[in-house]
């Protein structure tokens, strides 16, 4: 996984990312890899376009609140997003017009048993936990009786 992870970084900075710290595997076997920012990134990148599983952060730049939203929804994956926002009309905004299976409002995407978890697009579908989770277990049965 370190491995690569450095690759997404690697290849990211060759396109014109920064990485303004970190960024570098330290000499030796092992797991670890360094806290990471990456500025300047855009969707081309593999930053901008791949799950990246690390201590990565990836800054993209926003021209304005939609356009945010717009830069968020323009990837194939949408398990869950964050909305940092005082404003409740841009809370609703980012709850209604993000495309990710969990939103969280100004809060770390997060998981608890009493919530559904899960995604959609390349995140999957259905949902684990909570009420709706429990039904995956379930069974249903339909029956219809004709009128006779």
């Amino acid at each position: 996984q370190r491995n690569e992870l450095a690759e997404k970084v690697a290849d990211s900075v060759d396109k014109g990312a920064t990485a303004t710290t970190g960024g570098v595997v330290p000499a030796g076997p092992g797991f670890f890899y360094p806290a990471t920012v990456l500025t300047g990134v855009d969707p081309s990148m593999r930053a901008g376009c791949e799950e990246l599983f690390g201590p990565v952060a990836v800054v993209l730049v926003a021209d304005d609140f939609d356009h945010a939203i717009s830069i968020a929804n323009d990837s194939p994956w949408g398990l869950g997003a964050s909305v940092w926002a005082e404003d409740d009309s841009e809370q609703q905004r980012g709850i209604v017009g993000l495309e990710a299976g969990m939103v969280f409002v100004n809060a770390m995407v997060a998981s608890a048993p009493e919530l559904p978890f899960g995604g959609i697009k390349l995140s999957g579908y259905g949902r684990e936990l909570g009420a709706h989770g429990i039904q995956e277990f379930t069974n249903v049965k339909t029956f219809y009786v004709a009128a006779t």
